[in-house]
């Protein structure tokens, strides 16, 4: 628990130093980008410290490529 209060802590801190000035030079692109990621690694982070298990991105990659490998391999071979 103390890991998560950590970790929302941090994200608050890290949001209060840069929200501001993006508000302020009005870049609201680079506002909306910048809590996407902030909030997006706050849920890995808390996910994390839960110790849950978080699939590896090149897992996705094999599953979305592995399919033409085969075909290729099949093909060559």
């Amino acid at each position: 628990m103390w890991a998560i209060i950590g970790v929302l802590l941090a994200a608050a801190v890290i949001g209060l130093i840069e929200i501001p000035s993006l508000v302020r030079r009005k870049l609201k692109k680079e506002l909306v980008c910048f809590s996407l990621l902030l909030l997006l690694a706050t849920g890995f982070s808390i996910a994390k410290s839960m110790q849950l298990q978080i699939p590896n991105p090149l897992d996705w990659i094999t599953v979305v490529y592995q399919p033409m490998s085969d075909a290729i391999t099949s093909w060559l071979g």
